[in-house]
């Protein structure tokens, strides 16, 4: 059974930058691909990154391209959200998900077996 663990969330003003991270025991990481997810109040939980399990393939949704960096660190175990610029629409609970499906259905929230608890980010004005 994995294990995954979110940090590195807070409470900024807008335009500022965070670094989340995710780390993941019970099994390596290596054998999962990885998502970021995030879950606004009264919003269904959205798809926010992707990454392979060799760093290969990484996807965004439309609304962080360019501000948003997910990347990993499998001998640490750990994958990472690097969010700049951030903005209030990204205020929201931001979820961790480790997947053994195809990387090609990986934005779907569904397609991923183990979550993180979650880690809380707002974005004030």
């Amino acid at each position: 059974q994995v294990q995954l663990v979110e940090s590195g969330g807070g409470l900024v003003q807008a335009g500022d930058s965070l670094r989340l991270s995710c780390t993941v025991s019970g099994r390596a990481s290596s054998n999962y691909h990885m998502g970021w997810f995030r879950q606004a109040p009264g919003k269904e939980r959205e798809f926010v990154a992707r990454i392979s399990r060799n760093s290969l393939l990484i996807d965004y949704t439309d609304s962080v391209k360019g501000r948003f960096t997910i990347s990993r660190d499998n001998a640490k175990n750990t994958i990472y959200l690097v969010m700049n610029s951030l903005k209030l629409e990204d205020t929201g609970v931001y979820y961790c998900a480790a997947g053994v499906r195809s990387f090609s259905i990986s934005d779907n929230p569904t397609t991923y077996d183990s979550w993180g608890q979650g880690t809380q980010v707002t974005v004030s004005s």
